[in-house]
C-alpha cells in the first residue's frame, strides 16, 4: 500500500502551514520463539519496514489533539495534559495518551500540548504488533519534541506499562523490546527474564522474508491464551516438586527428558515439551544466523511450526494450510506461524525469484481449502523506533 501524503494530511486536518516533525516506529515479526516469553524463556524477534508514522507540532497551550488517518471516522480526539486517565471513548487514542501520561508521570516534562496525526501501514489484524507500534513511536516522539533524556529500556519498559495497567493487556515486553531496539538487518536474540540481549546478522542475499496474513478473525485466542498459560504453570509446578526452577525457559532438553514424568497430564508435558525445545531453537538460531547458514534456519523455522501445530496446539486450519502450501513451494526454506496464533500470519523465506509463482500457488491452495484469499507482504528488517529527518512524502 502506498502511503498517503502525510505532510499535506497533517496541514488539512490541523488547518496549519507549519511543518510537522515526523517519526516512525516499526511494527515486529518473531523469527521463532513463539510462547516461550511468558515461560521465562527466549524470544527472536526483528522490527520490519511496516509500521507507525507519527507527525506532530506544538501548540501554545496544553490541548492535546489526535488524529488517525487508519481511523477517519473518529475524527480529532482531544485531552488536556492535565487530565490523562483512560477513556473508553478515546478508542485507539488511548495508546499514545498512556505514554504521555506515564512520561509525565516519570518526571518526564512535556510543557505543552501537541497536534498529532498518526498512519500505520501495519495490516490490521495481523499480529505484527501495531499497538506497541503506536507506544513507541509516541515515545520517540515525546523524547525529540521536548528534548526529553530518557534510556531505550526506560521507554520500552513505559511502553509495556501501558500494555499492562493503562490498557489491561497482560502481555509481554517482546513487542515494544524489538521496536524500540531493532536494528536494520538483524534478529535480536532477547532473554525475556533478564532482558539481556544479543543482535544476529540476517543476510537473506537472493531471498526475501515474506509476510502472509490468513485474513482470519482471531475471536478466540484471548481465553486459548490463558489456557496454555496455565497449563505451563502447572507443569513447572511439578516439575518444581524435584527441580529448583523458576520458569520453565530454565531448564535445558535433558533435564526436561530425564524429568518430564513428574508432570501429570498428558497435555501439560506437550505444551513444557514445546517451550523447553523452542527455546532451545532460538540459541541454535543465533549462531546459524552468525554463521549466514539460512538453510538450516529454514529448518528451524519449520521445527518450530510442527511443534506449536502438534504440541502447543495454537495454529489452527487457516495458519497450517498456509504454511504447507509454502512447504511444497520450490525457492522455500521455511515457514512458520508467528505471533500468539489462531490466526493471525505465517512467515516464510522464499527466493526473490520464485516470488510471484510462490504467492499464486499458496493464494490458490488456501482459498480453495480455505474458502477466501489470503494477504501477502514482502518486509524488509529495519531499524527501531527513530526520527525521519531530510524528506518527507
Amino acid at each position: 500500500m502506498k502511503n498517503p501524503n502525510l505532510l499535506f494530511e497533517f496541514q488539512t486536518v490541523f488547518d496549519t502551514t507549519r511543518t510537522p516533525r515526523f517519526f516512525f516506529a516499526p511494527g515486529r515479526i518473531n523469527l521463532i520463539g513463539e510462547h516461550t516469553d511468558y515461560n521465562g524463556g527466549n524470544v527472536f524477534p526483528a522490527s520490519i519496514s511496516f509500521g507507525t508514522y507519527a507527525l506532530v507540532q506544538t501548540r501554545e497551550d496544553h490541548l492535546i489533539r489526535f488524529f488517525s488517518l487508519n481511523f477517519p471516522d473518529k475524527g480529532i480526539i482531544e485531552c488536556d495534559l492535565t487530565e490523562l486517565s483512560f477513556n473508553e471513548e478515546h478508542d485507539w487514542a488511548n495508546y499514545p495518551k498512556g505514554m504521555i501520561k506515564y512520561f509525565s508521570e516519570n518526571s518526564l516534562k512535556i510543557s505543552s500540548g501537541m497536534d498529532i496525526l498518526f498512519y500505520g501501514n501495519i495490516p490490521n489484524g495481523a499480529g505484527l504488533s501495531s499497538s506497541a507500534s503506536i507506544e513507541m513511536v509516541t515515545g520517540v516522539l515525546l523524547e525529540g519534541l521536548f528534548d526529553i533524556s530518557i534510556d531505550r529500556l526506560e521507554m520500552i519498559k513505559l511502553g509495556q506499562r501501558v500494555e499492562n495497567e493503562y490498557i489491561g493487556v497482560n502481555s509481554g515486553i517482546m513487542d515494544q523490546f524489538a521496536i524500540g531496539r531493532g536494528r536494520k538487518h538483524h534478529a535480536i536474540l532477547l532473554n525475556c527474564q533478564t532482558l539481556e540481549y544479543e543482535y544476529a546478522p540476517i543476510q537473506l542475499d537472493d531471498h526475501v522474508i515474506m509476510i502472509i496474513n490468513t485474513n482470519k478473525q482471531r475471536t478466540l485466542m484471548g481465553s486459548k491464551y490463558n489456557e496454555r498459560r496455565a497449563q505451563c504453570e502447572e507443569a513447572l509446578k511439578d516439575l518444581q516438586t524435584e527441580l529448583p526452577l523458576q520458569n520453565l525457559g530454565d531448564l535445558t532438553i535433558e533435564q526436561f527428558e530425564k524429568h518430564k514424568y513428574l508432570i501429570q497430564e498428558e497435555t501439560n508435558l506437550k505444551r513444557a515439551k514445546h517451550v523447553v525445545y523452542e527455546n532451545k531453537r532460538t540459541l541454535e538460531a543465533l549462531e546459524l544466523l552468525r554463521q549466514g547458514n539460512l538453510d538450516q534456519f529454514g529448518l528451524l523455522m519449520n521445527e518450530s511450526h510442527l511443534s506449536l501445530q502438534c504440541d502447543y496446539e495454537v495454529t489452527g486450519i487457516e495458519l497450517d494450510t498456509l504454511v504447507k502450501a509454502a512447504w511444497d513451494q520450490p525457492g522455500v526454506l521455511g515457514a512458520r506461524m508467528t505471533g500468539a496464533g489462531f490466526g493471525g500470519c505465517a512467515i516464510v523465506i522464499v527466493e526473490k525469484s520464485k516470488l510471484d509463482s510462490f504467492k499464486d500457488n499458496v493464494n490458490k491452495i488456501y482459498s480453495n481449502e480455505i474458502g477466501y484469499e489470503a494477504s501477502f507482504y514482502t518486509a524488509t528488517i529495519d531499524d527501531g523506533a527513530r526520527e525521519i529527518t531530510g524528506g518527507v512524502f
